[in-house]
């Protein structure tokens, strides 16, 4: 009896293993996964037209841009591209929030060709979206910051990939860095802060100064610095959106968003 059950037992396994095997469900393509093709292919960064930016948008990504092989092209290349998932977009956007009337808020984002290009470019896989000027009246800061927004945009696209939590969390993941500011001078602009703000409500590492020299530190990187980075739309919009940024001016790294 006792050998009888035994092959009943070795008939039985192989037969429970194969039916295990065939309703295992199918592989879950999370962020991370989708993106991780990233470094091996072509990142097109999409000019404006506007001649002043993109020169500038030019030399930072030439400087700057090393995660993936690059080229550029104009918006009607990018629509025509835009379909193929073997290349990924750096795309100047101008977004508008549910609650907004008009698009508030300028930025530059990583998307990925393919998924959801026929519905638009916000239904596009998005890599990251960085938040760089208000939409109608930039304040020329952005221009300042660019190498350190790029700088940003890659790092967390490296992340990403890495983690899809980090993927998912977007540029809030990297507040987390601000434990870390300890002993570390933060610098504000006072184009930055509220009427509210006094200089009473900082220690001896936290100064307010004006915006020309917040910048210079930043055009200095200057080591172990945080300089302060608002972006907001123009006027007082219902709904609309602001970013509040501490970036270190020597590493171009986030500490808080």
């Amino acid at each position: 009896m006792k050998r009888m059950m035994i092959l009943a037992m070795a008939l039985i396994i192989p037969l429970t293993v194969a039916a295990q095997e065939e309703i295992t469900p199918k592989e879950i393509y999370t962020k991370k996964v989708k993106i991780a093709d990233l470094p091996e292919k072509v990142t097109k960064v999409v000019l404006t037209g506007r001649d002043f930016f993109d020169l500038s948008l030019q030399g930072e990504i030439e400087d700057t841009w090393k995660i993936s092989p690059y080229e550029f092209c104009t918006w009607e290349e990018f629509e025509t591209l835009k379909s193929d998932d073997s290349y990924y977009f750096l795309i100047t956007t101008k977004d508008r929030f549910r609650r907004e009337s008009a698009p508030g808020i300028q930025f530059i984002t990583l998307i990925k060709g393919g998924e959801g290009s026929d519905k638009g470019v916000e239904e596009m896989l998005e890599v990251v979206s960085m938040p760089i000027a208000s939409a109608d009246e930039p304040s020329g800061r952005e221009f300042i910051f660019l190498p350190a927004l790029l700088d940003i945009i890659q790092e967390h696209a490296v992340k990403a990939i890495e983690s899809d939590v980090v993927g998912y969390a977007g540029l809030t993941n990297h507040t987390d860095n601000i434990q870390r500011s300890k002993g570390v001078k933060i610098i504000f602009s006072e184009t930055d802060l509220s009427a509210q703000v006094k200089d009473s409500m900082f220690d001896k590492d936290m100064v307010v100064v004006d915006e020309e020299e917040a910048d210079d530190v930043m055009v200095e990187q200057v080591d172990s610095t945080l300089v302060s980075f608002v972006v907001a739309p123009t006027g007082k919009t219902l709904g609309s959106y602001c970013y509040k940024m501490l970036i270190d001016a020597g590493t171009h790294e986030l500490y808080y968003f």
